[in-house]
């Protein structure tokens, strides 16, 4: 999930490390922070592997500032992840976060419609938080209020969800 945030962020400009963490942080850092530790060891394999490429520039006031470049190689790749996203990110709501926030990149609008399909079939399945043995509960059958909660809160959202997906295939399609 993070190397795909970094290469899509990297795809709409060229960033230096400092601002690169403040829309990495923007997108996902209120589910899990993104740490430096984390962060710029990511950046060390998307530049080894030539996804990414690095240059120094002057800073305005203090030291050089690293400014992080994506390469050929590194779009292409973005869009290969985008068009054949790994099943959790497609099942995992903050990564499939993070496959909307650049589906836009994904330039061919069959592939993006896939994309959103895959969610659609995921979220059409019958699903719960709680279950009584192998059947899934509904709201309804909880006592416990919080459950309940949970599972009317996940039951609004996916509704938005499901009717946000079928508008937007059926753009894309038509």
């Amino acid at each position: 999930m993070l190397e795909l945030a970094i290469l899509g962020f990297l795809y709409d400009t060229p960033l230096h490390g400092y601002e690169l963490r403040k829309r990495l942080t923007a997108l996902t850092g209120h589910v899990k922070p993104v740490a430096e530790s984390t962060l710029y060891p990511a950046i060390k394999r998307l530049e080894k592997t030539g996804l990414l490429a690095r240059t120094t520039e002057p800073g305005a006031v203090a030291a050089p500032r690293h400014v992080l470049t994506l390469t050929q190689g590194g779009q292409q790749e973005l869009r290969r992840r985008l068009a054949e996203p790994d099943p959790r990110d497609i099942s995992d709501e903050n990564r499939w976060f993070t496959v909307l926030a650049f589906l836009r990149h994904l330039d061919d609008s069959a592939a993006q419609s896939a994309v959103l399909r895959r969610r659609l079939a995921f979220l059409e399945e019958p699903a719960s938080f709680f279950y009584d043995g192998d059947r899934p509960l509904a709201a309804e059958e909880l006592d416990d209020p919080f459950r309940r909660g949970i599972l009317t809160i996940a039951r609004a959202t996916s509704r938005a969800e499901l009717r946000w997906l079928r508008e937007t295939i059926a753009s894309l399609d038509g």
